[in-house]
């Protein structure tokens, strides 16, 4: 059975590892879903997708409207090096990420707000935006 959001999700990812801009940024392996509790900096986390399912459609097939998140944290240089992270990200995917699994009908390019850590003696920055899709795909 496919799932939706993780064929979404693997769109994603695989969009912004092959991304120069991004690559020289974040390291491939920096790149991953999961808790949003960053363990490598700098690094892109893709958080728990929200799923909105809206229908059939022809040939036995489903629409669902992803949602994910991407969560952006660095360290070194903090907000500077977040904002050129989540600028090269949006010029990643500007266009729909490409699939062989699923067909994605509808695409939002995603947007970022960034705040820094309170705590003085820390420079995390951390930055959020969210990617959405109309994913159409088959049991």
């Amino acid at each position: 059975m496919i799932d939706p959001s993780l064929e979404f999700q693997t769109a994603i990812r695989s969009q912004l590892i092959t991304n120069q801009s991004v690559s020289a940024l974040v390291p491939a392996d920096h790149i991953r879903a999961g808790s949003t509790r960053p363990d490598k900096l700098p690094t892109i986390i893709m958080a728990e997708p929200q799923l909105i399912n809206l229908g059939r459609v022809s040939s036995d097939q489903y629409l669902t409207r992803v949602y994910v998140d991407l969560h952006i944290w660095a360290l070194e240089d903090g907000a500077d090096m977040a904002r050129q992270i989540g600028a090269a990200a949006s010029v990643a995917l500007w266009d729909a990420p490409n699939s062989d699994t699923v067909g994605i009908d509808a695409y939002e390019r995603p947007s970022f707000a960034f705040t820094r850590d309170p705590d003085p003696e820390r420079a995390y920055c951390h930055g959020v935006g969210t990617v959405e899709g109309v994913i159409r795909w088959r049991v």
